[in-house]
């Protein structure tokens, strides 16, 4: 099997790499809070999946100092 004679320099391997490119995920908008979020996710804004409530937000209680 025959070896590469010498070594590719960085450039040229960045130039191979480059047209790979980046695979972005699909986003979607949430049909609850119309924000984005992933597909088949649930909502991270609002914690629904479709229509449904998935998880439920606790509200945090603000506890006054004296």
């Amino acid at each position: 099997m025959p070896n590469p004679k010498r070594r590719h320099s960085k450039s040229q391997t960045n130039k191979r790499k480059k047209s790979v490119g980046f695979n972005f995920t699909g986003l979607s908008l949430c049909p609850h809070c119309k924000e984005t979020k992933l597909s088949h996710h649930i909502c991270p804004h609002c914690g629904y999946y479709g229509e449904k409530p998935v998880l439920i937000k606790k509200e945090k209680k603000k506890e006054k100092k004296k």
